[in-house]
């Protein structure tokens, strides 16, 4: 007789679907959790998917993410999907899209670079020349920053 350990569904909150295999610590340390508002997280990792083979799942109960989050999560995965829920109800469900720009999240690694210099009050901003995977483009000194790149900031 088989069992199975059922993840159990929360009653507001929201839930992060189709992230990609093992990327799911990362989008904890993205948005700062576990902290202390935060009670429940619930996070599933390299289990069975349909479409992609394998996929990680979090759940955060009693929080919605932002748009600034959305914009960070879709640098890990950005075959990701975002539920939010109410009264154990999905009352909106996207999939995460990759903005044209991203501002001040990442840092680029031209250590030349003018948003580098502690002197200089200028954040970062790069446009995006591939999504999938995700290849930006420095604002500043142009210099193309890569997948490996932008995954060893959010380590």
């Amino acid at each position: 007789m088989k069992s199975e350990l059922k993840i159990k569904a929360i009653e507001n909150g929201t839930v992060i679907d189709h992230i990609t295999a093992n990327k799911a610590l990362h989008i904890l340390k993205i948005l700062g959790l576990p902290d202390e508002d935060v009670i429940n997280v619930t996070v599933a990792m390299n289990v069975s998917s349909r479409e992609t083979g394998r996929k990680d799942i979090v759940k955060i109960e009693n929080r919605e993410i932002d748009h600034e989050e959305l914009n960070q999560i879709a640098l890990i995965a950005p075959k990701a999907t975002i539920n939010i829920i109410r009264n154990y109800e999905v009352i909106k469900k996207d999939k995460i899209i990759l903005p044209q720009v991203i501002k001040s999240i990442i840092k680029c690694t031209n250590d030349k670079c003018i948003t580098n210099y502690e002197n200089e009050p200028i954040n970062s901003k790069f446009n995006v020349i591939e999504s999938q995977p995700p290849v930006l483009r420095c604002h500043y000194c142009e210099k193309l920053i890569k997948n490996e790149d932008i995954e060893k900031q959010f380590e």
